[in-house]
């Protein structure tokens, strides 16, 4: 059974959260601050953290930081602030998706479900991924079709296509792909990805795999 913290001060938000997923047999535990779901975690080893931002004692970008410095399990960030920058910061510190407050139980089920077989795929990554038309082979770097990638367009849909679903940074991407003294070139993301697009998706202007959201990051959707 997965086991699943849910940190959160809001109370009706914890009982609403552990009453769906038990009944979905999540195994459920419950935190409403930081300092508790740092304690919680380290004793009861769960298999994925929902964590709101906004907690009354520690950030909860500070409580992601706090976690990674021991485990890579995964994290949905729980977020009722409207900007962009504090889910980055979240990301960027290690989360590996974001739910805006509102939100529906059904959207969270499946951003747990994505993360859920991220996380099994990790163990059995696949060699083949496909995209509209085309098959991308990463043990051979080869595509279906006599598509042909630069070295940089290769890195940053390699990365993409690792993390099935996830949401990467901006940050993460200039960073991984082009190294950390890149992190305000966001116009080669653009370039990259509209390469990318006309390369690999049947409809360029409207693509099904490899998205965009807007000011936070890139997607790969299957």
């Amino acid at each position: 059974m997965t086991r699943v913290l849910v940190v959160d001060d809001e109370p009706q938000i914890l009982r609403a959260l552990r009453i769906n997923l038990a009944a979905r047999e999540y195994e459920v535990a419950v935190a409403e601050d930081g300092n508790a779901a740092l304690r919680q975690a380290a004793g009861w080893h769960p298999d994925l953290v929902i964590l709101d931002l906004g907690l009354p004692d520690l950030d909860g970008v500070e409580v992601i930081h706090g976690l990674r410095g021991w485990t890579s399990v995964p994290i949905i960030v729980l977020s009722g602030r409207a900007g962009s920058a504090d889910k980055v910061d979240a990301l960027d510190a290690g989360a590996d998706d974001y739910v805006t407050k509102p939100f529906g139980i059904d959207e969270l089920l499946a951003r747990i479900r994505a993360v859920t077989r991220r996380t099994n795929q990790h163990e059995t990554e696949p060699a083949t991924v496909r995209i509209g038309d085309h098959v991308v082979d990463l043990a051979t770097k080869t595509i279906s079709g006599g598509v042909r990638l630069t070295p940089t367009e290769w890195h940053f849909l390699e990365l993409l296509l690792r993390n099935p679903g996830k949401l990467i940074s901006q940050r993460q991407v200039l960073t991984e792909v082009w190294g950390s003294a890149y992190l305000k070139e966001t116009n080669y993301l653009r370039q990259y990805m509209a390469q990318l697009r006309r390369k690999l998706e049947r409809d360029p202007a409207r693509p099904d795999h490899l998205l965009t959201e807007p000011g936070m990051g890139y997607r790969f959707q299957p």
